[in-house]
């Protein structure tokens, strides 16, 4: 008891310590734990007494320690002036629940220990959460003589019990989604093989089937497979980006250029369906993703457009900036729309949601749901409007990449004059200064720029091991320019094996620093 004594002493000497003290009061009785409260403490920030004594007639007299102000703002002589007293602070939807544990201790006519949460409003209007741990004292006859009380502020302790709660429930919920998400996908990879395995097993017992016959049952296999390895190519991916397999590797990315190089794997498609796909998308439009995986995002969602839109009918990709810091890309389609009470399903992982195309083209019904995990894992959002017989149209939304320009230099004129350059080049570039090796790679640490400036002969860290540091930590290509007076060719060649983009020396030529952001920027 003396080392419980102690730790308890020090909990409550500086009267701000609640959430230890709770929780080793929660591995006591209520009897043991007022026992000690009374002992130890009672001057505190995290709680105060309480005791009412029996004076006859019914009448109870309350009596609190100076501490009460602490916690409720109000003072022993203001409660007691209120017009219920210190009941007047308990929230109304709370009074019942005490009463009936008060009542319940009372009706057993004998000295006893509970505990009980409730809500109060302090002084300055904040509902704060008490825990109460009470005792009553009952005379020989069963008359009860004297109710102690310790009050605690629990609300950090609640909030964070009630988090727990929350967390725990979305756990289970996601867990019984993914089991339902398993065992769609379990059957949709078995489906296809009844295809493969008849029509395969009829090849191969009956050789001389007509050419035609041969050919149709062919088709059979190859479109069942095809179905089958974009299934488990995309269940693949979302599995990846799930469990954290496949790391998002953002960088500034043209998203004119980008949506392009997507869409030009699906031409081929869509000139054999007589489908037009119009682009128009500024070209100053710069996102920050990961190339990989939004040029699969953007895939799907044009090839799902194809599929889904008849001969002769468009499909437009346009890009615009959505808000401040925020550039938002619509496909939209002519085509036949999503159904009104299927439109639910998009997205889920709990619902089977697959429709053939126009002309009977077979989906994977996963590609959507992969498609919103890399938004969400870009910090983006994804969301779409769609009409039965007119058309669908997807909109993304993705982080604008501003171009950030980093200058690591140590001499401050030198700073200035690149970064005026620079601007007079680029002027809506983003320039962060730094004058060491250590303070750009905390830069560097927080968020990639679209290019790196650095000097060679710094203090501490040089421009070589400042490169050789970044890139130990980041796999991101980040251009890289190199600007100094004292660089030899051995050096040079040492920064050329590094990767720099461009090595200009001092005194700076503007001619050439705006020949190499040209290159990099063009």
């Amino acid at each position: 008891m003396d080392s419980i004594g102690e730790k308890i002493r020090e909990l409550v000497k500086d009267g701000k310590v609640a959430e230890e003290l709770i929780l080793l009061m929660n591995s006591f009785s209520s009897k043991e734990s007022l026992e000690l409260i009374k002992k130890f403490g009672e001057n505190s920030c995290c709680f105060f007494l309480k005791i009412q004594e029996y004076k006859g007639d019914g009448k109870f007299v309350t009596s609190f320690s100076d501490s009460i102000k602490n916690i409720t703002g109000y003072t022993a002589e203001e409660i007691s002036k209120l017009p219920a007293g210190f009941n007047s602070l308990i929230a109304k939807e709370d009074i019942l629940k005490i009463k009936k544990v008060q009542t319940g201790l009372r009706e057993k006519q004998t000295s006893g220990y509970k505990t009980i949460n409730y809500r109060i409003k302090t002084k300055e209007g904040k509902t704060i959460w008490l825990r109460e741990i009470f005792s009553q004292i009952a005379d020989a006859s069963g008359k009860i003589i004297r109710i102690e009380s310790a009050l605690f502020d629990v609300s950090d302790f609640i909030e964070r019990e009630s988090n727990l709660v929350k967390i725990n429930e979305q756990l289970k919920s996601q867990a019984q989604i993914k089991d339902k998400f398993l065992s769609i996908v379990s059957h949709d990879l078995r489906s296809p093989f009844t295809s493969l395995l008849g029509f395969s097993e009829i090849l191969l017992k009956e050789p001389d089937l007509p050419e035609e016959e041969k050919r149709e049952y062919l088709e059979y296999i190859y479109d069942a497979a095809k179905t089958e390895l974009e299934l488990i190519n995309d269940l693949l991916d979302w599995s990846r980006l799930q469990t954290g397999k496949i790391k998002i590797q953002p960088q500034r990315l043209n998203l004119k250029t980008a949506v392009s190089s997507a869409i030009s794997v699906l031409t081929g498609n869509a000139v054999r369906k007589e489908v037009e796909i119009k682009t128009d998308i500024p070209d100053n439009l710069y996102v920050l993703a990961d190339q990989r995986m939004f040029h699969e995002a953007v895939k799907n969602l044009v090839a799902n457009a194809i599929k889904f839109t008849p001969r002769g009918k468009r499909i437009f990709v346009t890009g615009n900036k959505f808000k401040e810091g925020v550039i938002e890309l619509v496909i939209r389609d002519e085509g036949i729309g999503i159904p009104e009470k299927e439109q639910h399903k998009i997205f889920r992982l709990d619902e089977k949601f697959s429709l053939d195309g126009t002309e009977g083209e077979k989906g994977s019904g996963l590609g959507l749901t992969l498609v919103k995990e890399i938004i969400d894992k870009h910090r983006g959002n994804i969301w779409f409007y769609s009409k039965e017989g007119e058309g669908t149209e997807f909109h993304i939304t993705l982080p604008e990449a501003k171009n950030k320009i980093l200058i690591v230099e140590d001499d401050a004129e030198s700073r200035r004059l690149i970064k005026r350059l620079i601007l007079k080049y680029i002027p809506d570039s983003y320039i962060i200064e730094a004058s060491n090796g250590y303070e750009a790679l905390t830069h560097l640490e927080k968020d990639l720029p679209s290019l790196l400036i650095t000097d060679h002969e710094m203090p501490l860290m040089n421009g070589k091991q400042l490169i050789e540091a970044f890139k130990k930590k980041a796999d991101n290509q980040v251009p890289i320019i190199i600007i100094s007076g004292k660089l030899d060719d051995k050096l040079k060649k040492e920064y050329e094996n590094l990767g720099s983009d461009a090595i200009l020396t001092k005194p700076l030529n503007p001619d050439l620093l705006s020949e190499a952001l040209g290159k990099l920027f063009e």
